[in-house]
């Protein structure tokens, strides 16, 4: 069975953020460059929730880890 591979809306959605692209775009745009020094489960725009989400799913190389590395990359960039 193929891990399911999720896009950056899917994971806006399931952070409970507007996922469309425009929305994606602004967040980007309005959360960076987030220092290098903060891991992005750590960043103060993050609810609790959201923050746990992240740091879990990293933390098991979970099926979101890819597009959530790819978010770091955006928001670090």
């Amino acid at each position: 069975m193929e891990a399911p591979i999720h896009t950056m809306s899917n994971l806006f959605a399931q952070l409970g953020l507007p996922n469309d692209e425009a929305s994606i775009a602004r967040f980007i745009e309005t959360h960076r460059p987030l220092a290098e020094d903060v891991r992005l489960s750590e960043a103060p725009f993050w609810s609790q929730a959201q923050a746990t989400f992240l740091r879990e799913e990293i933390q098991e190389d979970a099926d979101w880890a890819p597009i959530i590395d790819e978010l770091n990359a955006e928001l670090h960039g």
